[in-house]
């Protein structure tokens, strides 16, 4: 009998064993999503540098081009004119992607039907702010895009 009773200890040790493994791992499953949502993701340094949006020639007028940009994408413009601008390619209502309608003339959310005129102002739709424009210069054979911010 003596037996008996170790066997049922020994069962009673693995079932309390398991059933603990199983109620952490419910624990962890269930609050490190919460824990990850309500923290921040710690922020990379901010990108400083220039970057070559295109080469001078790649964008016939009247045409667009999204480029990365450190973290976020940019937009570069060739007007109709020729001259060159830069843009953040982030709309600032919900942060959906824009992109140049040449057929607008003018920078365009599709999300939600944002419209930017060539300035970055926001001109229609839910928008509540201008895109940020960046300055550019031509190097050599690039079209150069400085992240700081611009005109």
């Amino acid at each position: 009998m003596a037996s008996e009773g170790t066997e049922k200890k020994t069962r009673r040790e693995f079932l309390n064993f398991i059933l603990g493994g199983g109620f952490t791992a419910l624990f962890g499953a269930v609050f490190y999503p919460v824990l990850r949502f309500v923290m921040p993701p710690a922020k990379s340094e901010a990108f400083g540098g220039s970057v070559s949006a295109a080469r001078i020639g790649e964008l016939p007028p009247n045409s667009g081009k999204i480029f990365p940009l450190g973290e976020s994408p940019g937009l570069l413009v060739h007007t109709a004119e020729g001259e060159y601008k830069a843009f953040s390619a982030v709309c600032t209502h919900l942060s959906c992607t824009v992109q140049y309608r040449p057929d607008l003339g003018h920078i365009w959310c599709a999300c939600h039907n944002g419209h930017y005129d060539l300035t970055g102002k926001n001109v229609a739709g839910p928008p509540p702010r201008p895109l940020t424009e960046y300055p550019v210069t031509l190097s050599g054979d690039n079209v150069i895009v400085s992240p700081s911010r611009g005109a």
